[in-house]
């Protein structure tokens, strides 16, 4: 289903972006429905929270956010895509058919209790460092309140709850974007936590993941070296060539490894070694092409050391499509909320977490205010990025960690796990919500966002996945 495409030009947003008459009332009954279930995004970020299960692996996580919309009258169809713990749960019927993207994963090896100090948990091999507990939390919110606004007014459409598990470097929305499985989707929503109110139009870096497994002769280290061929050596070799090309790297490039299998006693000579890279560029043909380059290396690298090399791709995403039209109408939406005032208890906590950092961007009170709206390049990488290629695609940010922090730290650990954070999950309920309200009563913003995104994929445009056709790696965290 596709509504049909303006015939007026993309320059003209600001006259189909939104009406005037609209824009207070989508607000003031996104915060009203949000309002109505107080406790919803609490009870589920802090449960997910808890949990702090990894890609692949968030069987209780997914199980309580699929529970929760079936118990709201969402039809739920789960282990899509092959993936046992994604799922699309949807509500009513007709077009438009809006999606809400929903995470939930945990990174490994990072864990923080709620404590504004630096105090690891015991036993807990991982933490919502990325805040995806708060991810999956707000958007299953948005996606009752707008189920509820729906049956309230009697509108035509349909909602839908996409559980894409293992963003962290899974990838579980490629193979649901592979799956066809936003094929009939006319807008997709998503949000991220962070530590400012944003909207603006951020693109992200294409990337491509693979784990390299380097093969030797193991041999007595001391009393026989010469028998043996060190799979370490080699991907000591590798990390050497590809650290000299990082100087001969387009400037806006990445590219990170980390050594996951060396050997476990100095006085044997490994015969099995591992490293996983990571790398990124703007565009999808800038991986190609230095990732051809890093397959030389590795190859180079098991020559020159008598070892032999073969190596896995475990993700890989497009970057962002940005649509500028849903873009500012995410801005307005987003200001027309505001911001989140902390209590005197939430203040004096945010001025501890603060103390541990050097330099922040951003400053104690910035939490209050909305960023100004632009369009710009961004340094991390996403599988939202694939998504945005099959429908056009928006987003927003909201503060729920304290200012000044980084993702995938302890503090965004601590601040997801306690009131903060819960607030920023909210106000990014609040404001996916108005806008759903906003495109289901605009037909022609859909129509203007259809023709941008066509405009800008090009009228040849084939989608290609950067993992291939390779199955979901399952058991990439294990």
């Amino acid at each position: 289903m596709r509504l049909a495409l303006a015939a007026a030009s993309i320059g003209l947003i600001s006259s189909t972006l939104m009406s005037p008459a609209l824009a207070d009332p989508a607000a003031e009954q996104a915060k009203s429905l949000v309002n109505e279930r107080p406790q919803l995004t609490e009870t589920l970020a802090t449960q997910l929270w808890d949990w702090a299960e990894v890609g692949y692996q968030e069987t209780k996580s997914s199980q309580l956010l699929q529970s929760t919309l079936a118990s709201e009258g969402f039809d739920v169809d789960m282990g899509v895509a092959g993936i046992p713990t994604a799922f699309v749960a949807e509500y009513g019927s007709g077009e438009p058919v809006i999606a809400i993207l929903a995470e939930y994963d945990a990174l490994p090896g990072i864990n923080q209790s709620q404590a504004p100090t630096r105090e690891p948990v015991a036993d807990k091999h991982a933490g919502q460092a990325c805040g995806h507990n708060l991810f999956g939390a707000g958007s299953v919110s948005a996606g009752v309140a707008i189920r509820h606004w729906l049956e309230d007014t009697g509108t035509e459409g349909t909602i839908r709850v996409y559980g894409t598990p293992a963003e962290e470097g899974g990838s579980g929305k490629v193979y649901m974007t592979r799956a066809g499985l936003f094929d009939d989707v006319d807008i997709a929503f998503h949000w991220h936590p962070g530590d400012e109110n944003s909207a603006a139009a951020n693109t992200s870096l294409a990337n491509r993941s693979a784990k390299f497994r380097f093969s030797g002769v193991s041999a007595h280290a001391a009393g026989a070296p010469e028998r043996g061929r060190s799979a370490l050596d080699g991907v000591e070799a590798m990390n050497m060539m590809a650290n000299m090309m990082h100087e001969h790297m387009p400037q806006d490039a990445r590219m990170h490894y980390v050594i996951t299998a060396g050997g476990n006693a100095p006085n044997v000579v490994p015969d099995f070694a591992e490293v996983f890279y990571y790398v990124r560029h703007p565009d999808a043909d800038g991986v190609d092409d230095i990732w051809v380059r890093l397959e030389k290396a590795a190859q180079g690298a098991a020559m020159g050391t008598g070892t032999s090399v073969e190596w896995e791709v475990i993700h890989g995403n497009n970057p962002l499509l940005v649509n500028e039209a849903l873009a500012r109408m995410m801005d307005a939406k987003l200001r027309e909320m505001g911001g989140i005032s902390y209590t005197p208890e939430e203040q004096a906590y945010a001025e501890q977490i603060a103390a541990s950092f050097d330099n922040p961007e951003l400053s104690l009170g910035s939490q209050e205010e909305i960023q100004p709206f632009e369009i710009s390049l961004g340094y991390g990488s996403t599988d939202v990025g694939d998504v945005s290629w099959a429908v056009p695609t928006v987003g927003l940010r909201t503060a729920t960690w304290v200012p000044g922090t980084s993702a995938h730290s302890w503090q965004a650990v601590a601040a997801s796990g306690m009131s903060i954070g819960h607030k920023g999950a909210d106000l990014a309920a609040k404001t996916l919500t108005a806008a759903a309200i906003e495109l289901y009563q605009n037909e022609e913003l859909i129509e203007e966002a259809w023709e941008e995104f066509e405009d800008k994929r090009g009228p040849n445009y084939e989608y290609k996945s950067l993992l291939g056709d390779r199955d979901p790696p399952l058991d990439y965290r294990k």
